[in-house]
């Protein structure tokens, strides 16, 4: 006999959030996880490269370069002279490029920082998923262990009423067999809960978990919250702000190939002293290197890796634009789902009443009641899971547009 208060506990609207807060981690013990994420951290690391790399642009490739010889000249008839050649030389930018460079550097910087955010965002989808994961499993186990208790209950009752000679043996081991069948799925989705612990437990190591999982709440949004989400998705975006910003670097590394057909002069002051100092001089020394085929060729393939990431900046947009469309057409159906499995339960609690008391009069026999149990187990097990799987459609469209752990 499945006792109402059990099932029907999750499903009292009376105080119920209309978020998903109650149901999730702390916001602190998510800012630790997701801070100590191997991947965000490798995304942060990356950050700190692009920022080096900017500030080596900003500076420019040319270092100065020193060189010199010394030589000890024998002139017949003439006597042993000391003679030496020195050189400070460097390379430099021609008028542009280092305006580019720069430009290089600072998207470089940008879209490194955008990509540092998505890796937390993704992080943050994944400890999402991981986290219902082990809700879903954790309900679907307790709502078998509730129908254990009460075909315990039921055993319990037609034992006695053996005994009394009130009920037949028949009914007593179809009973047994219905408790058996109960405990089989307990120990099944009890596994199954374990199992989805332990994996959130690996993957998110820093989380601390709680020695049961929460409640999941109900997964009630209004249509036009679900709406202005949607549209914060493509807003909020981290990954189109990224590819917007490596496709103008690459824009600019394209006309930075381009300038570099004409090569940047080296200048250069050059000192001298011959036949022991009776010859000296300094001047200035100028060399440009006279570019070809190959420069051209190297301007040509920035100029197409340019329009490259301008295409993948299109489709990044048109990915996300298709995500959130997703997500809230996924929240809406999935919260429609449940509805009608929460509506299940109450019509099988309704039916379920009738047939305990049919049976109690000797009206219904046990195998109908033993089906009506079955059916209510069933319609709460289905509840449980579209509950979970509502909630995750919900917080997924939450993360996205950086309405829940994802500052702007």
């Amino acid at each position: 006999m499945i006792r109402k208060a059990l099932f029907l506990a999750p499903l009292l609207l009376a105080g119920a959030p209309v978020l998903a807060e109650p149901g999730l981690p702390p916001e602190a013990a998510v800012e630790q996880a997701l801070e100590e994420h191997p991947e965000v951290n490798a995304a942060r690391a990356r950050l700190d490269a692009a920022r080096a790399r900017a500030k080596g642009l900003a500076r420019g490739p040319y270092e100065f370069t020193v060189q010199g010889t010394y030589q000890r000249r024998n002139v017949r008839s003439g006597g042993e002279f000391d003679e030496y050649d020195a050189m400070l030389s460097r390379s430099f930018r021609l008028p542009g490029k280092a305006r580019l460079d720069r430009e290089i550097g600072l998207h470089g910087i940008e879209a490194a920082e955008n990509m540092a955010e998505d890796a937390r965002h993704e992080a943050a989808l994944a400890l999402a998923a991981y986290w219902f994961d082990w809700l879903a499993a954790s309900a679907v186990a307790e709502v078998d262990r509730a129908a254990v208790a009460n075909y315990e209950t039921a055993l319990a009752a037609l034992e006695r009423r053996r005994d009394l000679r009130d009920a037949s043996q028949l009914e007593v081991d179809r009973a047994a067999a219905a408790l058996a069948e109960a405990r089989r799925a307990l120990e099944q989705s009890s596994g199954m809960a374990d199992l989805a612990r332990s994996r959130l437990a690996a993957r998110f190591p820093a989380l601390a978990l709680p020695a049961q999982a929460p409640d999941i709440p109900l997964p009630e949004m209004a249509d036009a919250r679900l709406s202005q989400l949607g549209d914060l998705v493509v807003v909020n975006s981290h990954l189109i702000a990224a590819a917007e910003a490596e496709s103008e670097r690459m824009a600019a590394m394209a006309d930075r190939a381009q300038r570099d057909r004409v090569a940047d002069p080296n200048i250069g002051l050059r000192a001298f002293s011959e036949f022991g100092g009776i010859e000296r001089g300094a001047g200035v020394v100028v060399s440009v290197l006279l570019g070809g085929g190959h420069r051209a060729a190297l301007a040509s393939e920035a100029g197409a890796s340019a329009s490259a990431a301008l295409s993948q900046a299109q489709l990044a947009r048109i990915e996300i634009e298709e995500t959130a469309t997703s997500d809230v057409v996924e929240a809406r159906y999935r919260i429609a789902t449940w509805a009608r499995a929460r509506e299940t339960v109450e019509a099988q609690m309704k039916a379920l009443a009738k047939l305990r008391r049919g049976q109690e009069l000797g009206e219904i026999d046990l195998a109908e009641r033993l089906l009506g149990e079955r059916m209510v187990h069933d319609a709460f097990r289905i509840e449980a899971e579209a509950r979970a799987d509502a909630m995750r459609a919900i917080t997924k469209l939450r993360i996205d547009a950086h309405d829940l752990w994802i500052a702007d």
